[in-house]
């Protein structure tokens, strides 16, 4: 591996001109990275000792994790960004359609990547990313006020009245006011869906599906529970948290990134193998997949180097496992995931396995808004018809996506 990269190192000297070979000589080659605070720190580690093993300098600048999308579109044709970023696979519609983004061959060596990862990077047949990380959300449960999890939908219901009824808790299941994101796994255990998926696999944008008749059952449930004081309204995030991690609430949708906070507060906790089903019988609720990837800015001065730096750097199981000690994300690296010891990670894994990966296509942009303020407005006034909000929010997101085209 590294003989391969020396000489891809040779092969760029050769390319440019004599006088620059000259500096190039005095000089080590070096690659400008951008990373948000989190990943910053992870990948600067990872520089030191890919600039001792391939004499490669990382210059490594920490950007707000949104401000790499949207100051790549600036900087980029500038000739002042970056080399390789590092993000999420739900940019990836608008950068490559922009022309952000440099496509990636990693032959054979794809199969050693989680598919979905890999799915999650790939945009008309191309791929546009070495992935490193995947996560999704599931269902936790307070295994002092939770014996088995439940299987359906309608058995959390009955669950939580009992919880609530006995006074072991304030609440059963609870989840933050609107929220599509989490909102998602309920939706398609009823059998609803955002955009359906074509015969190729990918995502449909004129099949919208936040009005179809599962997306509207599930908006009934959340309602229903609410109506019923099932489910408090006003919560955000941190306050759902804190609720199920003080003991407060018994059941609760999250991801990776609370394990260690409800570890540190001392919680006993379990997460399912599934997130319940719409009925019995019925298939589980699919979560969203996230990715997380180094991608090649297609205006990189040095696009060889970036690529290399990809596929045989970032494809490494003990850069995967530094990334996945940091950030605690499952390794996208199938042989990197095989060597964890974590049972958090592993349930996350198994309730995710059914999952879909979040829609990359710039069509998404026009479903967040409407999407959520409909979840928002059936948990706020329970007057208001699930029905009506989620048909009046799908007519207006096919309108913006109509008026896109």
């Amino acid at each position: 591996m590294k003989k391969r990269l020396t000489l891809l190192l040779v092969a760029v000297m050769v390319m440019v001109p004599f006088a620059s070979t000259i500096q190039a000589q005095e000089e080590a080659p070096a690659l400008t990275i951008w990373a948000d605070e989190t990943r910053a720190v992870v990948v600067e580690d990872l520089g030191a000792a890919f600039e001792e093993e391939y004499g490669v300098t990382l210059n490594v600048q920490q950007l707000a994790f949104g401000d790499i999308r949207d100051q790549l579109r600036i900087a980029g044709p500038a000739g002042e960004g970056p080399d390789v970023i590092v993000g999420a696979h739900d940019w990836l519609g608008e950068l490559v359609l922009n022309g952000l983004l440099s496509p990636i061959d990693l032959g054979d060596a794809a199969a050693d990547f989680s598919e979905v990862a890999i799915n999650a990077f790939t945009y008309d047949g191309d791929l546009y990313g070495v992935p490193y990380a995947t996560e999704n959300i599931a269902f936790f449960y307070n295994t002092d006020l939770v014996e088995t999890p439940p299987a359906t939908w309608a058995e959390v219901r009955s669950l939580s009245e009992e919880i609530m009824d006995s006074g072991a808790a304030d609440y059963g299941y609870i989840r933050q006011e609107g929220d599509p994101y989490h909102f998602f796994p309920i939706q398609t255990a009823f059998g609803g869906y955002v955009f359906g998926i074509d015969a190729e696999g990918s995502y449909d944008p004129s099949d919208v599906g936040i009005d179809a008749p599962g997306s509207i059952a599930a908006l009934q449930w959340v309602q229903d529970m609410v109506k019923d004081g099932l489910i408090p309204t006003g919560l955000d995030g941190v306050a759902a948290e804190t609720l199920f991690m003080d003991g407060n609430a018994a059941m609760y949708i999250t991801g990776p990134w609370n394990i260690q906070n409800f570890l540190d507060a001392g919680l006993n906790f379990a997460i399912a193998p599934a997130i319940p089903a719409g009925e019995e019988g019925g298939e589980p609720g699919k979560p969203f997949i996230g990715a997380q990837a180094f991608m090649v800015s297609a205006f990189s001065e040095n696009p060889l180097l970036a690529q290399a730096f990809l596929t045989e750097f970032v494809a490494r199981e003990d850069v995967q496992l530094s990334l996945y000690e940091e950030g605690n994300r499952a390794p996208a690296l199938l042989s990197a995931l095989e060597q964890l010891d974590d049972p958090y990670l592993a349930a996350l894994a198994e309730a995710g396995a059914v999952g879909l990966p979040m829609p990359a296509i710039p069509e998404m942009s026009a479903v967040w808004t409407s999407w959520g303020d409909a979840v928002t407005l059936a948990m706020q006034d329970t007057s208001q018809s699930p029905a009506e909000l989620f048909t009046t929010a799908a007519d207006t997101i096919r309108s913006t996506i109509a008026g896109e085209e």
